[in-house]
């Protein structure tokens, strides 16, 4: 399976929060699956820092790439493909980074780890 996480998943995963729960921890651990965090979810820590509303142990260009390496997931970029879906999907959502991330899983199939219940409203695959 090809799993996106949202912004939020990584940064428990990663965080090693007990609020992911070990069925979740589980699949994204899973050798077997291949796991992608987005270049928006990059944008939105490292936006989300600079103005002071996320806490990380270092600069978001040392932890995330850093994070990403040691835990094996790899960069997703967005693309053409993706960003034009936006004028398709509907307003369920408005987080402009959100809605990013359900363009990325509905471009490159991918299921999209999140926890969060507007997402989970499109029709998408979402774990």
């Amino acid at each position: 399976m090809n799993l996106l996480l949202d912004t939020c998943t990584f940064l428990t995963f990663v965080g090693a929060s007990r609020h992911l729960s070990p069925q979740r921890r589980k699949v994204i651990t899973d050798e077997k699956n291949r796991v992608f965090l987005s270049s928006v979810s990059a944008a939105e820590i490292a936006i989300k820092h600079s103005i002071g509303k996320l806490e990380l142990p270092e600069p978001p260009g040392t932890f995330v790439p850093r994070a990403r390496i040691l835990h094996q997931i790899d960069e997703l970029p967005l693309d053409e493909l993706a960003a034009l879906r936006l004028s398709d999907l509907p307003l369920i959502h408005r987080d402009p980074f959100d809605r990013l991330l359900i363009c990325q899983a509905l471009a490159h199939n991918l299921t999209l780890v999140t926890s969060d219940s507007k997402i989970q409203q499109y029709e998408l695959s979402f774990l």
